[in-house]
């Protein structure tokens, strides 16, 4: 018999398709799921604790809801021990596990209903903010594999077959304009244009309507399927490789669009001669380009990397996988779907050889763990993915790595150290004269310098950051420029300038569909903080429940438990003791210190 425990949706089990008799007791979903989908086995004591703490014996309610889920299960060795194991390998499936390995993506089109569908645990609000976070992240992370399996399908020429995907990805989260353009191009690249910009029309109204903002242009754009240029019946290689090297210069020297213009054309090129090597490099030029180059365009770059790895696999071209997969794993970092970065990591470590590649993989692995929250793998993999692009002189990697590896220490507290690979990426980025870049090292060292006390040395760093980012248009550093100027004005005092420039630094740092959501975050944790430490509650409350929202879907876990911590200085008590908890798996002392006199 196929056994099968549904937790999306209405919990249930069932063999063979037959429902069998529920597990008695109402927090008997709640402790399966826990068991099931928690980072390690949970310890009695834990259990006991977070579901059974008003039971005259906690522990003696654990066993008997334990038992009753063994019968329900009809497994006598599972749920057992302690920690409690679930021991159902291999014995019964579990749906929201199966959505999340998304081993066959056509199970997503059957994915209905949250997690727990249903559950509401009053007297247990630990359990309760547990399963906020988790009803989040688990929605993202189907989310994120529909948006995958509709990448991909796009990318091998089957857009058609990628429409449902994309339809059940924008019904997931509708306010993501994101996933309207990738519905939106799955569309038009199938031939159903007009079905397109009707979807364009529908996202369109909305934004309007819901978020009071515009689409991007990217959106409509979506919609037209751009014909690659043709210049005659046969390629050449010479012209190929000569658009190719043209169209990498271009986009390193800051001229996108000329750079762009030309890496297509050596996609051309190089797939009607029939070299798919070059037409492989020459893809992941052309979608690294539209990821860190173009704002708006991350969906194009995505099917354009996925593009680029089919073809370079026929080519046996094993390095240009590894790059594609990397910078796929950026883009799904960036957008705070862990699930599928993860996932692109796995195939990038894997297949990686050089110093170069290396360096490149831990780099984005290292930005991951950093958003995550989990700071010893941070800064163990940035350490090392900076010393490797030593080593192969690769000196912008090792530039970013040590930007990363930067911000980790300072987030941490550990100013000294922050400083001192601030300082070296600082210099890094001035001798390759990385404009588009600087802003981000710079804003890192203003912000150390208002730490340490340096009020004109901060104001001047912050103030050049901000001018050079809007310079080059980049929403990331806009934002975490912004949000310093916004420190700044706390520091003196100027309660109105910190309003107007987090404002600034929210709205900057989101405009773009494709944006880095820890920036956004970020930002919004320094708002909630600033509005309640003037006692403006009425600006902070609602800033702190997006705050909490976006952290929890996006996996930030120090940035959960800050908007907990700031919900439990709004007056929530039940919110700080859930952020206790979860701060409990966070090795920051900042963080720890933020608990102090609580």
């Amino acid at each position: 018999m196929e056994g099968t425990i549904r937790l999306l949706g209405r919990p249930s089990i069932a063999y063979d398709g037959v429902p069998v008799r529920a597990p008695r007791g109402r927090k008997s979903w709640a402790l399966l799921a826990y068991v099931l989908l928690a980072e390690r086995p949970p310890t009695r004591k834990r259990l006991a604790e977070m579901l059974f703490a008003e039971a005259e014996d906690p522990l003696g309610a654990l066993r008997w809801t334990l038992a009753e889920l063994r019968r329900a299960l009809g497994v006598r060795e599972a749920l057992s021990g302690d920690p409690v194991a679930s021991a159902l390998d291999g014995l019964l499936r579990v749906d929201v596990l199966q959505v999340l390995s998304a081993t066959d993506p056509a199970q997503l089109l059957d994915v209905d209903g949250e997690l727990l569908e249903g559950v509401q645990l009053d007297n247990c609000p630990d359990f309760e903010a547990w399963l906020m976070v988790e009803r989040h992240r688990v929605a993202s992370a189907v989310e994120s594999r529909l948006r995958e399996a509709a990448v991909g399908l796009v990318a091998a020429g089957r857009a058609e077959d990628a429409i449902p995907f994309a339809s059940k990805a924008v019904a997931a989260n509708p306010l993501e304009q994101g996933n309207h353009e990738l519905l939106v191009r799955s569309l038009a690249v199938s031939g159903d244009r007009p079905a397109a910009l009707r979807q364009v029309a529908v996202c369109e109204d909305m934004l309007r309507r819901e978020l009071g903002i515009e689409a991007s242009a990217s959106l409509r754009q979506a919609s037209t399927v751009e014909q690659r240029p043709t210049l005659g019946l046969v390629g050449s290689r010479a012209a190929a490789l000569s658009a190719f090297e043209a169209g990498r210069a271009a986009v390193a020297a800051g001229v996108v669009e000329s750079g762009l213009e030309c890496l297509r054309r050596a996609v051309s090129e190089a797939a009607r001669c029939g070299d798919t090597e070059l037409q492989g490099r020459a893809l992941v030029a052309l979608g690294g380009a539209l990821v860190h180059a173009v704002r708006g365009q991350d969906e194009e770059g995505a099917i354009t990397l996925q593009e680029a790895i089919l073809v370079a696999e026929r080519a046996g071209d094993r390095s240009t996988v590894v790059t594609a997969y990397r910078q796929l794993a950026f883009v799904e970092v960036q957008a705070g779907r862990r699930t599928t970065a993860e996932s692109w990591l796995a195939r990038a470590s894997a297949l990686a050889e050089t110093d170069a590649e290396n360096a490149a993989v831990l780099g984005v692995r290292g930005m991951n763990s950093s958003d995550l929250g989990d700071y010893p793998a941070a800064l163990q993999q940035l350490a090392e993915s900076a010393a490797l692009a030593a080593r192969c002189e690769d000196a912008r990697q090792q530039a970013w790595s040590l930007s990363i590896l930067g911000r980790a220490h300072l987030l941490r507290g550990d100013y000294s150290q922050a400083r001192a690979v601030v300082d070296q990426s600082l210099d890094l980025v001035r001798q390759q004269r990385w404009v588009a870049f600087l802003p981000w090292p710079q804003a890192l060292l203003a912000e150390l310098d208002l730490y340490a006390g340096e009020v004109g040395a901060a104001a001047e760093g912050f103030e050049q950051a901000w001018a050079l980012g809007c310079q080059v248009n980049d929403p990331c550093w806009e934002g975490i420029s912004a949000r310093g100027l916004g420190l700044l004005a706390a520091e003196r005092g100027d309660y109105q300038g910190v309003v107007h420039w987090l404002d600034q630094a929210a709205r900057r740092s989101s405009r773009e569909p494709d944006r880095y959501q820890w920036v956004h975050a970020h930002v919004l944790d320094t708002a909630v903080g600033t509005a309640i430490d003037q006692g403006d509650h009425a600006r902070a409350r609602p800033l702190a429940v997006q705050l909490a929202g976006l952290a929890a879907r996006c996996d930030l876990r120090e940035l959960v438990v800050r908007a907990q911590l700031h919900l439990g200085r709004l007056g929530d008590a039940q919110a700080i003791n859930s952020a206790r908890l979860m701060a409990a798996e966070i090795d920051n002392p900042n963080l720890t210190e933020l608990f102090e006199g609580l």
